[in-house]
């Protein structure tokens, strides 16, 4: 996989525990399904500030992005602006975007404030919502979408099919596997030397571990890797056979 996926979850109704996010394992879904991998997630509040600075940032580091949340006409709603500032542009109707709108809402009064609906930083592309038409925009390979799940996980579907077909990768070239190690060496510190031989043997493989605590007594810890299945079986030969060299007990993962 050559490109990084990243993703924003704004909303102070998230931060503040009154909401549940529902983007994040959805995101994770619709990228794995395509055996694209999402690399960070961040959650923000409803700061323009801080929503600026944080595009500005992510914009410059070249990832793909999804952003859930915060397009709407309320006051508490900044990411509109706050992208524009990133931008370094102002804001202004997307006429195709307008175009939608009025669709939307035929036979009845295109207000002001529904105007704002599809007032976004100059430049900028319509995203296509499926939902109700009203739309989300994406620029630098950032795709800004409506919080509300139903509206939201079609537009980054549509995104990802789009125009990153290219990166998706046949699922079932992948695998993960894993051993659930125990014993009094069975903790991170102890094998770091052989996870670093690992990523070094297998530079395209994923190393994880998983440590799992009953209280404050170490239950085991799961080591494997993901990747091409035949290298996966020659690296978790390799962890097999020093992990038993150094007396620690092992099983397969479920």
């Amino acid at each position: 996989m050559s490109r990084t996926f990243g993703a924003v979850i704004i909303g102070d109704e998230i931060l503040s525990g009154k909401r549940q996010d529902k983007h994040f394992a959805k995101i994770a879904e619709l990228l794995g399904a395509r055996g694209l991998r999402l690399s960070w997630v961040e959650y923000l509040g409803d700061d323009r500030q801080r929503l600026a600075a944080t595009f500005k940032r992510t914009m410059a580091s070249g990832d793909v992005v999804f952003s859930c949340g915060g397009i709407g006409n309320t006051p508490d709603d900044h990411t509109r602006q706050a992208v524009a500032a990133a931008l370094g542009v102002g804001l202004e109707l997307h006429p195709e975007a307008f175009e939608e709108l009025k669709l939307r809402f035929a036979g009845e009064e295109i207000t002001d404030q529904r105007k704002l609906l599809v007032t976004f930083p100059a430049g900028v592309r319509m995203i296509p919502n499926p939902f109700n038409r009203i739309a989300g925009f994406m620029a630098k390979e950032h795709y800004f979408v409506p919080g509300f799940p139903q509206m939201a996980h079609p537009m980054i579907e549509w995104a990802l099919d789009t125009f990153y077909k290219a990166e998706f990768q046949p699922v079932t070239d992948t695998v993960e596997k894993a051993y659930l190690l125990t014993g009094p060496a069975a903790y991170e510190s102890a094998l770091l030397d052989l996870m670093e031989r690992i990523v070094a043997d297998y530079p395209t493989l994923r190393l994880f571990s998983l440590p799992s605590l009953v209280g404050k007594e170490r239950k085991h810890l799961e080591l494997g890797v993901e990747g091409a299945p035949a290298l996966v079986d020659k690296a978790m030969a390799d962890i097999r056979a020093e992990v038993e060299r150094r007396g620690i007990s092992w099983s397969w993962r479920p």
